[in-house]
């Protein structure tokens, strides 16, 4: 149990999922200079399946996902000692919060040809915590919302929940401020040494919001960023993924002209980058994953249809984006065809990586998962070896728990730059036959390639002619 220190706050994080876990673990570190802690905190994820799972390995002292974030881990289990974070199923922890901060996901889904917000669960879990919160309490929206969610939607919610509680909803406090999580090695830091953006529903709420956040982030150097509405706030977070997303989505057309033209994209963009202004170039790759960057992009489109209720915007360049990087992965599954005579039956594959991202145990919307379901369905036989992943959910396998032995396949896809791979010894691995490596976003090293092009093994990739 934790240590209830009525001179402490409690806060309760809705929602262990990536983000919502580490959030706790920081807050859970925040410290008095005498060394004690500031908060209680109390994460809350629902009593069953991978809800229960991830209550329970925070209670142990063990993050729920595959990080190599050695300083989350750390905290986790310092908070722990403290007694200071717990999980649990419980909604009547929501009672006892000061501030609750809602980190749950908020997905799309398809009516009738069309697609909407899922909001259904995302609104069950708003009324909830409208249900057992007591006045004064301040209720941060942390997760990626459809502009207009916290006024339009949110606030409706706890407005008559309060009134048909007897309490005044001029005591209650709503807010809104994104996170800038990278997860991977900086996972921790990421939440601590970084900008964080934020709103209210009202001047009081957004004053609540900056007192709370000013003692979690290194303001001192990373300064706040008060914006003047939660739409305002809840657009930020969207234009940031869509800016990127497009950015991505425009250099694949340049690294189908790279591989036309014989050259070397990345050579190209490496020297494109010591111009300032052009430093943050994207380079092409094996596609765009994850749970932001592949929905975040349409959401502003489907919320000025459905929440803001005005017309005529269609987002076309954000829209065509989600399209063209969702079939970046088949930019390489292509060009393994045509190597292969356009013929992928039998060909046995092993796809190194299934995650989104390096370094991080997530496989949601993984450009890998569109390679493998369509190179099975072009008749290859596939196996998958990531060292993040046991089991890959979203094609229901088993991942392979060593490093295959490259003899028995065709082809080995590099999909995702995780450290491993930047340190392999390929001569190694491929032991002298004539299995295919393929890059397919730039996961080896110069001295890798160096090694390569003097040992002259099979080798092909993505952007480098």
């Amino acid at each position: 149990m934790l240590n209830m220190n009525k001179v402490r706050k409690n806060i309760v994080i809705q929602g262990l999922g990536f983000v919502g876990s580490a959030m706790a673990i920081a807050v859970a570190s925040k410290l008095n200079d005498d060394g004690k802690p500031i908060y209680d905190i109390t994460g809350v994820d629902l009593p069953s399946g991978p809800g229960q799972e991830r209550i329970d390995s925070i209670n142990e002292g063990r993050f729920p996902f595959a990080t190599n974030d050695k300083t989350l881990n750390n905290e986790l289990q310092k908070a722990i000692e403290r007694c200071n974070l717990r999980a649990t199923s419980d909604s009547n922890a929501y009672s006892e919060a000061d501030i609750v901060i809602v980190s749950i996901n908020c997905d799309l889904e398809k009516q009738n040809g069309q697609v909407k917000i899922a909001l259904g669960n995302f609104t069950d879990s708003i009324g909830e915590i409208a249900e057992n919160i007591s006045e004064n309490t301040l209720v941060i929206i942390e997760s990626t919302v459809p502009p207009g969610t916290c006024e339009k939607i949110i606030y409706p919610i706890f407005q008559n929940a309060f009134n048909n509680r007897k309490l005044d909803i001029n005591k209650f406090y709503l807010a809104h401020s994104y996170e800038r999580v990278m997860p991977g090695d900086n996972y921790f830091d990421s939440i601590i040494n970084y900008w964080r953006v934020y709103s209210g529903i009202n001047d009081e709420s957004a004053d609540r919001c900056e007192s709370f956040l000013s003692k979690v982030i290194n303001v001192e150097d990373y300064p706040l960023t008060r914006l003047s509405n939660t739409i305002a706030s809840e657009t930020g977070k969207l234009l940031e993924n869509s800016y990127r997303a497009v950015n991505i989505a425009f250099i694949e057309e340049w690294g189908r002209f790279s591989e036309d033209a014989g050259i070397d994209l990345y050579e190209v963009i490496n020297a494109i980058r010591m111009r300032p202004t052009h430093s943050n170039i994207r380079q092409p790759g094996f596609g765009v994953g994850g749970y932001c960057l592949t929905k975040d992009p349409i959401f502003a489109k489907i919320a000025a249809r459905d929440i803001l209720k005005i017309n005529g915007h269609d987002f076309p360049y954000s829209s065509q984006a989600i399209e063209i990087n969702n079939k970046m992965p088949l930019v390489t599954l292509n060009k393994l065809k045509k190597y292969f005579n356009d013929d992928l039956h039998g060909k046995k594959i092993l796809l190194m990586g299934v995650t989104y991202r390096q370094d991080v145990g997530d496989t949601r919307f993984s450009p890998s998962e569109i390679f493998y379901n369509e190179a099975k369905a072009e008749g290859a036989e596939v196996s998958a070896y990531d060292p993040l992943v046991e089991y890959w959910d979203e094609v229901d396998i088993s991942m392979e728990s060593n490093l295959p032995n490259s003899t028995e396949f065709d082809a080995i896809v590099f999909a995702v730059p995780h450290k491993e791979f930047n340190q392999l010894d390929l001569t190694e691995l491929v032991s002298g036959n004539k299995v295919l490596l393929f890059d397919a976003n730039n996961v080896f090293t110069k001295d890798q390639i160096i090694i390569i092009k003097e040992n002259k093994l099979n080798y092909m990739s993505i952007g480098r002619g």
